[in-house]
């Protein structure tokens, strides 16, 4: 008997352990988005992230937006089986997603109201931010279709090659002000999340 009551004590100390363990977990801060940090515009990217001309094969017509999260990289499709392909920062696991929508809005500097969802999730982030160098979004933002996703820039240019966002797609400043410039609103934008064989 006291064997037994041995073992539930140690079963219980054992919950309660992982209890507490994956309580303090998830009550760290999301390091997805850092309000306020002013971007480091010098940090020189990986050259798989920076932004390159490569050879593409598609049947999309030049002006598309192919997203491929998979491979961390945006391809602006161009005449001649090309495309520019720019390193970006994806969703994290549970946060990526695929599907076809259009730009419907551009903004430069873009104020940032973070939705509720990320509120929910993490309820340290400001409700409202001005548009700046220390604002999430970064430098340029492509809204796309009603969802609250974006191509946006980002104030973290380290994370460029990783899976960091809630979804959305995120450029250095550079690239994003590039890309920008280089679409309209309406431009067609694919997202897949399965390289093509």
């Amino acid at each position: 008997m006291t064997r037994f009551r041995h073992l539930i004590w140690m079963m219980t100390a054992a919950i309660g352990l992982t209890l507490s363990a994956s309580h303090s977990y998830a009550q760290q801060p999301d390091p997805g988005d850092q309000p306020g940090l002013v971007a480091d515009d010098s940090v020189q990217l990986d050259p798989e992230w920076q932004k390159q001309m490569v050879l593409y094969r598609t049947t999309e017509p030049p002006g598309t937006i192919i997203i491929s999260t998979a491979e961390r990289h945006l391809y602006l499709i161009q005449p001649g089986g090309r495309a520019l392909r720019y390193g970006i920062g994806v969703g994290r696991d549970g946060f990526q997603w695929q599907g076809l929508l259009n730009i419907t809005k551009k903004a430069e500097w873009p104020d940032w109201t973070p939705p509720p969802e990320m509120i929910a999730r993490q309820p340290y982030l400001p409700r409202f931010m001005a548009g700046g160098p220390g604002n999430p979004l970064g430098a340029r933002a492509m809204y796309l279709g009603a969802t609250v996703y974006r191509i946006h820039g980002t104030n973290q240019p380290w994370t460029i090659g990783t899976k960091i966002s809630s979804g959305c797609f995120r450029l250095v400043n550079a690239d994003v002000a590039d890309l920008y410039d280089r679409v309209p609103v309406g431009t067609k934008v694919i997202v897949k999340q399965k390289p093509e064989l």
